[in-house]
């Protein structure tokens, strides 16, 4: 006899039933403990004294079941799922399989998928990454992030966080409060930190498109965006992290900062960036104090800044060439702009010149370095229409066009009467209850002069004098 398989209840089933063959435990007892009734138990022992064991098991067990799927049909819905649905979840494919006549519920098809080796299961397509250990030396890595937020809950606006951390201690180097993340708000960042620790080896980034650019078939730029063309003129090495993991340094204390600092900015009244800013220094001097680490090596990889203020502010700063033609005028940034005719400007045309955007929103032109006087023209500032807008910068996006929307009067929508000129004309009198009017005025007359009072109408013969008041009065008619 070979091995037969039983279940965790009926083997304890047995085994109770044992004790009672044996002697060892009353008929009641193990009703009790089987939860059956007695009457039900002395026939399962009869059947285990007579058959023995393999009585006891369920005897649908190892037989096919009557609502099993035929295997041809789960043949045809595989193939035709490897065909045209081989990527689809179960879900989705079952929806596809039911418009090709086949009635098969998702878990069913899940099963199916997962036996043909189709469909993964969540916990066998999940991917462990590997740990990636400190860097040695304090300011040989910077991670770099923004964290949208709001910082000061119901009391402000929302506004982004920019957090610069070093990777050796977990030390917050520099935090700034801006209104979103761009190019110029990390050119204001970047600057104060320059300024109070010197240049680090490296930062290290995610993908946003301030530090990386999104098309590989960029036209201009020399592949690099304008705070990548800045770092390099300061001879700093800027990485992107491949997931949110890679740069998990710099995450993690996102998601303290949200905890801790809110509170804090609650507790100091702070509900505003001006103030925020301003309340930054002591905050990180103390979280430091708690939470940086030693570095592995006690070396300082920052190096001395040696820029000038004025040659750090051409730096940070967007920069780009036109292309001048032959009225000397070019365009940027949805604006026209003219160079003013002079002896450097007529032997221009045809030539690329220098675009200096600054922060504070001067602009200037340079050619080998010389300014050049302009004229702009179509100063508009309305945002493109259909403009695609990166989910960093949607908050700014649509507090801008909000500013631009607000003074704009409401428009007047002219009614039918207004759009043909009708021009309201008095009434006339009505003639339908003229009468009505002369006989309410002969009354009254009447009643003035204190003659009889005629009530006459139309089919009423009945007069009504006027006398004193104690004199009786009279109807004739």
């Amino acid at each position: 006899m070979g091995w037969i398989l039983m279940s965790e209840r009926e083997l304890h089933r047995i085994e109770v039933l044992s004790e009672v063959v044996e002697g060892r435990r009353a008929l009641a007892s193990a009703a009790i403990v089987l939860s059956l009734s007695v009457r039900q138990v002395q026939r399962i022992v009869r059947t285990f004294c007579l058959e023995g064991a393999p009585a006891l098991r369920h005897q649908s067990r190892g037989r096919r079941s009557n609502n099993r799927i035929n295997d041809g049909v789960r043949d045809l819905a595989l193939q035709l799922i490897r065909e045209r649905y081989a990527d689809f979840g179960p879900t989705l494919a079952a929806e596809k399989l039911a418009e090709h006549g086949f009635s098969v519920s998702r878990e069913t098809l899940r099963k199916w998928m997962a036996d043909a080796g189709i469909w993964l299961s969540r916990k066998q397509r999940r991917t462990f990454r590997q740990p990636r250990l400190r860097r040695e030396c304090y300011g040989e890595l910077i991670q770099i992030d923004g964290s949208d937020h709001h910082w000061f809950e119901d009391r402000g606006d929302r506004c982004t966080l920019l957090v610069f951390i070093d990777d050796a201690t977990g030390k917050l180097m520099q935090l700034l409060f801006v209104r979103s993340e761009s190019a110029f708000t990390y050119f204001d960042a970047l600057e104060l930190y320059l300024k109070v620790h010197g240049r680090p080896v490296a930062f290290y980034s995610d993908k946003h498109s301030v530090f990386r650019v999104a098309k590989k078939d960029a036209m201009n730029g020399q592949g690099m965006t304008q705070f990548g063309r800045a770092l390099a003129e300061l001879s700093i090495e800027i990485l992107c992290a491949n997931s949110s993991q890679a740069k998990g340094r710099v995450e993690r204390v996102n998601r303290t900062l949200q905890d801790r600092l809110v509170k804090e900015l609650r507790l100091a009244g702070i509900d505003d960036m001006a103030a925020g800013n301003a309340f930054l220094p002591s905050f990180m001097e103390r979280f430091n104090e708690q939470f940086a680490v030693t570095a592995i090596r006690p070396e300082n990889l920052h190096r001395p800044l040696n820029v000038v203020p004025d040659r750090l502010r051409e730096i940070l700063c967007k920069r780009e060439q036109r292309y001048v033609g032959e009225q000397l005028t070019f365009s940027y940034e949805r604006k026209r702009i003219m160079l003013e005719e002079n002896e450097i400007t007529r032997g221009l045309v045809g030539k690329y010149i220098d675009t200096y955007a600054f922060a504070d929103g001067r602009l200037e032109m340079r050619w080998k370095g010389i300014a050049l006087p302009y004229k702009m023209f179509d100063m508009d500032q309305r945002v493109t229409h259909a403009a695609v807008t990166e989910n960093k910068r949607l908050g700014d996006v649509l507090s801008m066009i909000k500013a631009q929307q607000d003074p704009l009067p409401a428009p007047k929508v002219k009614t039918n009467s207004e759009v043909i000129a009708y021009q309201k004309r008095e009434r006339k009198p009505s003639r339908k209850n003229d009468w009505v009017e002369e006989r309410r005025t002969r009354r009254l007359l009447d009643k003035a002069a204190g003659a009889p009072l005629d009530v006459t109408g139309p089919g009423c013969d009945i007069e009504v004098s006027a006398l004193p008041g104690d004199a009786p009065r009279r109807l004739s008619g």
